[in-house]
């Protein structure tokens, strides 16, 4: 049997998986010294210990994107396997000015799990774009560098693009993890009792470690679970490694998650995970705030490829709606999309859920 995973080694991580090693599915990698890379590295191993990953059909036309300037590659893994629709990441390499990381896991339609994602962004420029209502404070060193990270559902979505500036700030960190529900928690409470009941300790335990950020507009709060985890901080070492940790948990949660999901033979089931997904993904491809980044660096036509057929593939073949069909109320009077975040008006200033998961937020609608 040939090799399953092909070398990589403009990703920089080198995956090699060879014959005799099939049925143990282990991912050889090298992994440059500080870089979220681990990340990726782990998350592959783990997978691996759980179910047998194949490369997308994708893996051949999205791998390798120079940037325009030449200065930066998007380099990109996509992979498939049982109960997993499509797995894939992104990464960004600019070196020292830039790094993004933006990794996601899609299950199947016959089974209801969780969307898995995380998404990271950090950068040290004099001038960057702000995400989040985050407190820029002053140094004396002219530097700014600020970290993202979204944790199942690629949860970048939740940022909001503020404006670019050109101060100087400390490093801060902004980050979300979590395993972001296919099915809206507060109107399914089985759902939420379904995959969340038994992880609520787990989401405290980090959720005293990493408290709450600041505000989170209505329309992204419906996309969250009882376990978000949502933060800044000033970046630290200690802190990265608690992310870190947080990130390995959550994601070991949901890989059991899998292990423990049974493919629904209901039709009419199968098409409202196949609607809950799409209807996900249809959002996140409008109003994803991560989408300035590939513009800037690709340009407007690459940019749509990468986000439509690449990050959120599927927008294509799960469903034929549109986004003013899921998201009424962004309709324009002309007929167009309104563009900004948030059209209600709410946001929430503090954690929304109790520790016992019940959400105790007004209603986000």
């Amino acid at each position: 049997m040939e090799t399953l995973l092909q070398s990589f080694p403009s990703f920089g991580l080198n995956l090699k998986l060879k014959p005799l090693l099939l049925n143990k599915r282990k991912v050889s990698m090298e992994i440059s010294s500080f870089s979220y890379k681990k990340f990726l590295h782990f998350a592959l191993e783990e997978t691996q210990l759980h179910t047998h990953l194949v490369p997308s059909p994708l893996q051949e036309q999205f791998s390798c994107v120079k940037s325009m300037d030449g200065k930066s590659e998007l380099q990109m893994l996509s992979f498939q396997a049982p109960k997993i629709r499509y797995y894939r990441s992104l990464s960004i390499e600019c070196g020292d000015a830039m790094q993004v990381l933006d990794f996601a896991v899609f299950p199947e339609p016959e089974v209801d799990l969780p969307i898995f994602c995380a998404n990271f962004f950090t950068t040290a420029s004099m001038n960057i774009i702000v995400l989040l209502h985050a407190t820029v404070p002053l140094i004396s060193k002219w530097i700014r560098s600020y970290t993202c990270f979204f944790y199942w559902s690629n949860t970048c979505f939740l940022l909001q693009l503020l404006h670019v500036m050109n101060l100087s700030a400390s490093l801060l960190a902004t980050k979300i993890l979590d395993l972001n529900p296919l099915h809206d928690v507060i109107i399914h409470k089985d759902y939420k009792e379904k995959y969340y009941k038994s992880l609520i300790p787990l989401g405290l335990k980090y959720a005293e470690l990493l408290p709450w950020g600041g505000k989170l507009t209505s329309e992204s709060i419906r996309f969250f679970s009882p376990i978000v985890l949502w933060t800044k901080f000033t970046s630290s070492q200690d802190n990265h490694e608690i992310v870190f940790s947080a990130f390995m948990d959550y994601y070991k949660a949901w890989l059991k998650l899998m292990d423990q999901a049974a493919p629904e033979n209901n039709a009419s089931q199968v098409a409202l995970n196949c609607e809950a997904q799409h209807k996900y993904l249809t959002w996140r491809a409008e109003k994803d705030p991560g989408h300035q980044v590939l513009r800037r660096l690709v340009g407007e036509t690459a940019a749509k490829d990468i986000i439509n057929n690449f990050l959120f593939n599927g927008i294509k073949t799960l469903g034929s709606k549109g986004f003013l069909d899921y998201f009424p109320e962004y309709r324009c009077e002309d007929g167009t999309i309104n563009q900004k975040r948030s059209v209600i008006g709410k946001s929430f200033q503090s954690r929304p859920w109790d520790t016992g998961g019940n959400f105790i937020g007004n209603d986000p609608r």
